[in-house]
């Protein structure tokens, strides 16, 4: 397995585990506050965790066809590292 393709699986382990503390507070408000913005937040949240998951799964299962292109590794990474940067000032935001 190529370095890129396993820092792109890091990058989705990162998220998906920040999503699960997301997920975990948006639960807690909207059992507090009953918002639709939080309801909205945690199925977002879930929904982003389940596609973090699917990628972890697929990246072990279909390495190959990720490494058969060399642009393709690379342009997956780029988009993990994008996914992370939001999550992350998502957390941080949210952990206010």
């Amino acid at each position: 397995m190529s370095p890129v393709l396993m820092a792109a699986i890091v990058l989705a382990a990162v998220n998906s585990v920040m999503l699960v503390a997301l997920s975990g507070v948006w639960v807690r408000n909207y059992r507090t506050f009953g918002s639709n913005l939080t309801l909205g937040l945690l199925a977002f949240g879930l929904v982003l965790l389940a596609e973090n998951l699917m990628a972890v799964v697929f990246f072990f299962g279909m390495g190959t066809l990720y490494g058969s292109n060399p642009l393709v590794g690379p342009a997956v990474l780029l988009l993990r590292a994008l996914e992370t940067v939001a999550v992350v000032f998502l957390t941080y935001v949210t952990m206010q």
